[in-house]
């Protein structure tokens, strides 16, 4: 796609998902994604680990106590962002995913502001994420938001775990 299209961010706490809103369809290929980047063998949603199936199958029930972000283009999902509840004065950013065929058009980076602005409203001191070290461009993307390399909260190889001050 060419055109840039106009895109908004929502914010929706997870009770208030709408099955509707597409978000099962970007949570299935990012994890299908991440999966296939990790060299695993999986064929569709049915193969990939418990956890990740039941982010799929009911978002608003795993996200309830979280905040999403959604970015609409017209009535379509276009990508989407996840904003835990704080610990411990951080909020914690999952998930994001911008749509292939919109990717280049700022949604990741208007997620991400939208993301640091909620931590800002709800008096978060810091987020903080994780990623993997192979997604190069999404590790420059935080690193020209402010998050920087920080000490791994995470033991799995090949995570970078990231953060800044709100």
């Amino acid at each position: 796609m060419n055109d840039r299209c106009e895109v908004v961010v929502v914010r929706r706490p997870g009770r208030a998902l709408s099955v509707q809103d597409g978000l099962a369809e970007l949570l299935a290929a990012y994890h299908l994604r991440t999966e296939a980047e990790k060299g695993a063998s999986v064929a569709g949603v049915d193969d990939l680990p418990d956890r990740y199936r039941a982010e799929i199958a009911d978002p608003r029930a795993v996200f309830a106590d979280d905040v999403v972000l959604l970015a609409l283009s017209g009535d379509t999902t276009v990508g989407c962002l996840v904003v835990t509840t704080p610990v411990g004065g951080r909020h914690e950013v999952k998930r994001l995913w911008t749509a292939p065929e919109f990717r280049g058009q700022g949604i990741a980076s208007r997620l991400v502001g939208a993301a640091l602005t909620h931590a800002e409203e709800s008096g978060a001191e810091v987020v903080r994420l994780s990623v993997w070290d192979w997604r190069t461009g999404a590790i420059a993307l935080y690193e020209r938001l402010g998050f920087a390399v920080t000490t791994s909260w995470d033991e799995r190889d090949h995570l970078v775990c990231m953060e800044r001050a709100v």
